[in-house]
């Protein structure tokens, strides 16, 4: 397969969702200590916001120290109140120039805005916590013009890829019963599920394809936003293992409360083991999803790029994942920056998911470059089984045969809040009839 890969991109280096199975990623642990470390600076001994510097003879908020991490009056105080905000803007100038369907450059991007809330802080009942996410899209992404199943700019494509407008893909309620011990309920999306250190990101921090950002294996079973709940087991505020039931039917775009498993309903399991092998850090990841629901189509989803056409009604799906990240060196003098190895392996049920099994491996990280610390890069190869009982019923596409690609990255931090990301993919079709793709880009992100 490999060698299959190689042999056709050769000539092309002369220019240089999903299985999303939901992990809860300790938000309720995190919000104290992300107040801490963002909310407060020191001058001369004393606490100041920016723009009660002036004062305390520090200097006023600026958009320099704005870029730098710098935190307004009014941020912070919302934060002492247990309320923070994690908001992204990711714009994306991706284009494809040799192969595909289409040889044209695309400007698109996905606004992503997060906010967590303490309930406790604000009068409420001890360990409870709400998560609220909206994003929107805007622009063009490149999922059409490559020719491939996973889109090259996941994130362009979300919340979904039919309509700008702003959704609300994340209302969750949460209550730790303990440091280890926690429920949640309420509407979630499922691009925070199958972490991994180095491929993960939500299509925006790290590597831009869909194959990289999650597995896709689960596509056909797991909703992106629908109402869910479940419990998490943490250990050293880390989650080890989700267990989840979700609604079958996507209903990004409603509260889903009418919709409330219509279709049947969704289990997943997961389980994230850390590791110490060769004394430095790292996770290795099993999953399971089961769906309940009968499939009669090929729905489209904004995780893979696929006609709605009818298939042989099946009831129930299944599909099995594996992911793994292995740091090979840890910064002695900062334990959150190295770099190592990732992986993602996965089946899937062949009469309704599209995507039978699925490979990928890659090395990222931070850049080693002195003076670049901040910087991260990554480079992975992928390659997409596709199941021989729905390609028959796509063949109107063409000579459907297994997808793969690779894709490299170089982020670089501008500013705290500002990085700017070069990205290059070649990507070879499942559809045996399009020419390998040579995608080239550029992302921004700002943060704020």
């Amino acid at each position: 397969m490999l060698l299959r890969f190689l042999k056709r991109i050769g000539y092309s280096f002369s220019i240089v969702p999903i299985s999303a199975l939901m992990s809860f990623d300790a938000t309720f642990l995190q919000a104290q200590s992300a107040v801490e470390q963002e909310s407060i600076e020191v001058c001369d001994g004393s606490a100041c916001d920016g723009s009660a510097c002036d004062s305390l003879g520090c200097e006023p908020l600026t958009l320099q120290s704005w870029l730098d991490g710098d935190q307004s009056k009014i941020r912070s105080g919302l934060a002492d109140k247990g309320i923070t905000f994690t908001n992204n803007l990711t714009s994306f100038y991706y284009g494809n120039t040799r192969g595909g369907l289409e040889r044209d450059f695309r400007f698109g991007g996905h606004g992503d805005y997060l906010t967590n809330i303490d309930i406790n802080k604000l009068g409420g009942p001890q360990g409870q916590f709400l998560q609220i996410r909206a994003e929107h899209r805007y622009g063009e992404s490149l999922a059409g013009a490559t020719g491939a199943f996973l889109p090259p700019n996941l994130a362009a494509d979300l919340p979904v890829s039919d309509s700008n407008n702003v959704y609300v893909t994340n209302f969750l309620f949460t209550q730790a019963l303990s440091e280890s011990f926690a429920l949640y309920a309420g509407k979630l999306d499922t691009l925070d599920g199958d972490k991994n250190a180095f491929a993960h990101g939500r299509g925006i921090r790290q590597f831009s394809n869909a194959a990289f950002v999650v597995n896709p294996i689960g596509l056909r079973t797991v909703a992106y936003s629908t109402l869910g709940t479940g419990f998490v087991i943490l250990k050293d505020r880390e989650p080890i293992y989700n267990f989840l039931v979700l609604n079958a039917r996507d209903t990004t775009k409603t509260d889903g409360l009418s919709e409330l498993f219509a279709d049947g309903a969704v289990i997943s399991q997961e389980l994230r083991v850390p590791t110490n092998f060769l004394g430095l850090p790292g996770h290795q990841l099993f999953g399971a999803i089961w769906s309940s629901r009968s499939f009669a189509s090929l729905d489209q989803s904004p995780l893979v790029v696929l006609p709605s056409i009818p298939i042989a009604r099946e009831s129930g799906s299944w599909a099995l994942t594996y992911n793994f990240d292995q740091y090979l060196f840890v910064d002695p003098c900062d334990t959150n920056k190295g770099w190592g190895l990732f992986g993602r392996a996965g089946i899937a049920d062949p009469e309704t998911n599209p995507i039978q099994y699925f490979l990928s491996l890659g090395v990222g990280g931070n850049s080693r470059l002195r003076g670049r610390e901040n910087d991260t890069y990554g480079i992975g190869w992928y390659y997409s089984g596709t199941s021989q009982t729905i390609a028959p019923l796509i063949a109107n596409l063409g000579n459907i045969g297994d997808g793969q690609g690779g894709e490299v990255f170089y982020n670089m931090a501008v500013r705290k809040r500002l990085s700017v990301t070069a990205d290059s993919q070649v990507l070879l079709p499942a559809r045996n009839n399009i020419d390998a793709s040579l995608i080239c880009g550029l992302r921004a992100n700002l943060a704020f």
